[in-house]
């Protein structure tokens, strides 16, 4: 028996998501039924993390048991020829039996695009969330900051979530303006900010959740001291509202 490492890119817009679920196409769903036709076998593809409908990964990590002698460069090669072009094998490589990609994975990396207009380009749209408001940078990153450490994110996590413990530590929290920004080989021009989000783990909607409170702030909706009683509280009442999934991707899993 052996296991296979696939690192993977994909565009989330036209899947339910990451996870398999009856009736629904996903991404895993996709990839696994790929590879029972390249291997024979029934193939359990198992992810790094649950990406949730639209959002989209640069780097996203999974794995696969197989009987399978194919060298790992087959799998890409086979697999890239089998998946529609919205999902692309970057990377393929064998890797210990005891290997988990997401209890092996020590960090994950988010980014999230806002563009500042009332609406991007239209080949642009379902990869960022269009604010047509001038935002408070300053009150942003100032907000942030207290959302950066080891906090209980409760009061940040959506409804039905199923983690063990809300407990998170946030290692980084970068927004950035621009004017350029490169996804996946695409140009983004414009007037963006880019939001960056590192940390050893994710509750549900967690980095959405934390989106759309920063941006309250950056629009005088709400004070940046209301970080403070979110997480003291742990109630998602108080926080801001859910960004869409559009603006998301899975940047890097670290290992």
């Amino acid at each position: 028996m052996r296991k296979i490492r696939l690192l993977i890119e994909y565009r989330g817009t036209n899947y339910h998501g990451w996870q398999k679920q009856k009736g629904k196409i996903t991404i895993q769903s996709a990839i696994e039924e790929r590879l029972n036709r390249i291997t024979g076998e029934e193939i359990k593809l198992i992810g790094a993390g649950r990406t949730d409908a639209g959002v989209h990964a640069l780097g996203q990590v999974a794995v696969f048991k197989t009987e399978s002698r194919h060298h790992p460069e087959v799998f890409k090669r086979a697999l890239n020829s089998l998946l529609p072009p919205d999902i692309r094998i970057i990377d393929s490589s064998e890797v210990s039996l005891d290997f988990h990609p997401r209890f092996s994975a020590r960090a994950k990396s988010y980014i999230y695009l806002i563009y500042l207009e009332k609406k991007p380009p239209v080949f642009l749209a379902d990869l960022c969330w269009a604010i047509p408001h001038e935002l408070d940078l300053k009150a942003i990153r100032s907000a942030s900051q207290r959302i950066t450490g080891r906090h209980d994110f409760s009061g940040f996590r959506a409804a039905g979530c199923g983690a063990r413990t809300t407990i998170r530590t946030i290692s980084e929290l970068s927004i950035e303006e621009q004017d350029e920004v490169s996804i996946a080989g695409i140009k983004i021009k414009g007037k963006l900010i880019v939001f960056q989000i590192t940390g050893d783990a994710f509750l549900r909607y967690m980095v959405r959740n934390i989106v759309g409170t920063l941006l309250e702030i950056g629009r005088g909706k709400r004070d940046i001291s209301s970080i403070e009683e979110i997480l003291l509280r742990g109630d998602r009442r108080l926080a801001g509202i859910t960004a869409p999934a559009r603006g998301l991707f899975l940047k890097e899993v670290y290992y």
